[in-house]
């Protein structure tokens, strides 16, 4: 029996390992040179924002769970709209930095089709996102991921995946990756990697 179970215990160490190694905690210094890379199709601008032409976009794999709220949430249910993904963590100093220009972005564009879903990861409980949206006035929900399991699912190989904390991934109409940023965003940077997709026929 215990044979069974050996390479079980293994897969899980190992995608603890790959779970830490790939979201290095507030990782981005601020000037986008977190760490990334990959065998990718993208271009990066020299805002630090990546992104990918519409022809060769990747659709992301299922993200779904439980909100912050405790309400199930499943982002394939938003195909049809724009989608901005910000992967967060109350403890985290860019995050927190950002969080404002997030609330008001989404507050403003909610009206022409742009969703927003947080991703909140490494927090041990509840409390303690709870507590962060209520601080910054957080409109939207945030899917509980302490153990970045939906991160590391979430997004197929070869596509631009979050790959620090704070991460930003755009979601065109058809819910294929469009944008990444690997850095907090203010308010202009945030909007000039929406507003494209929201033009988009």
């Amino acid at each position: 029996m215990s044979l069974s179970r050996a390479p079980r215990r293994t897969l899980l160490t190992a995608g603890a390992l790959a779970a830490a190694l790939a979201l290095s905690a507030c990782s981005s210094d601020g000037n986008g040179k977190s760490g990334g890379g990959g065998d990718t199709n993208f271009v990066t601008n020299t805002g630090g924002i990546s992104t990918v032409a519409k022809g060769e976009r990747k659709p992301v794999n299922k993200i779904a769970g439980e909100t912050l709220e405790g309400e199930r949430l499943d982002v394939a249910d938003l195909k049809g709209k724009v989608v901005v993904l910000n992967v967060w963590g109350s403890w985290c100093p860019p995050c927190r930095a950002e969080a404002p220009h997030f609330a008001k972005v989404a507050k403003d564009m909610k009206a022409k089709g742009v969703e927003f879903v947080g991703i909140n990861t490494r927090d041990s409980d509840t409390s303690k996102g709870l507590a962060f949206e209520e601080e910054f006035g957080v409109p939207y929900p945030s899917l509980f991921d302490p153990t970045g399991r939906l991160i590391l699912g979430g997004f197929p190989k070869g596509s631009m995946n979050p790959q620090a904390i704070p991460s930003t991934i755009v979601l065109d109409k058809d819910g294929k990756i469009a944008a990444r940023s690997l850095m907090a965003l203010d308010e202009t940077k945030l909007r000039s990697m929406i507003e494209p997709l929201v033009a988009e026929k």
